[in-house]
């Protein structure tokens, strides 16, 4: 019944962007933080970025100064911009919406590649 569907991924070349969306579809109820996560093939998932519903934000400091996340909380809508791409950039990234200790959704994962 709920899904969180990921888009914007794809190719991009060092020193590019792209911008990543997950659009939520069905009844997602008392969520307060939003999130992007990526993985790397042999590597741990990483925290990415985290917005709440008040606009708050965090970044983790592997692309601090290069990625940004927004939301649109009448859409239910996350977004992450991508600038000054890296190719430690590549790995697959997932959207994740929560109430913290509550309940959660994932998104089903987009892959990005970054090519030097």
């Amino acid at each position: 019944q709920v899904q969180l569907v990921e888009s914007g991924g794809g190719s991009g070349q060092a020193g590019g962007s792209l911008r990543l969306s997950c659009a939520a579809s069905g009844r997602i109820l008392s969520i307060n933080t939003m999130a992007w996560y990526r993985q790397a093939p042999g590597k741990q998932r990483e925290l990415v970025a985290t917005i709440t519903v008040g606009g708050s934000t965090t970044i983790a400091d592997s692309v601090k100064g290069r990625f940004s996340i927004s939301r649109d909380n009448i859409k239910n809508t996350l977004y992450l911009q991508m600038d000054s791409l890296k190719p430690d950039d590549t790995a697959v990234y997932y959207c994740h919406f929560a109430r913290v200790g509550v309940r959660e959704y994932w998104g089903q994962g987009t892959q990005v590649t970054v090519s030097s």
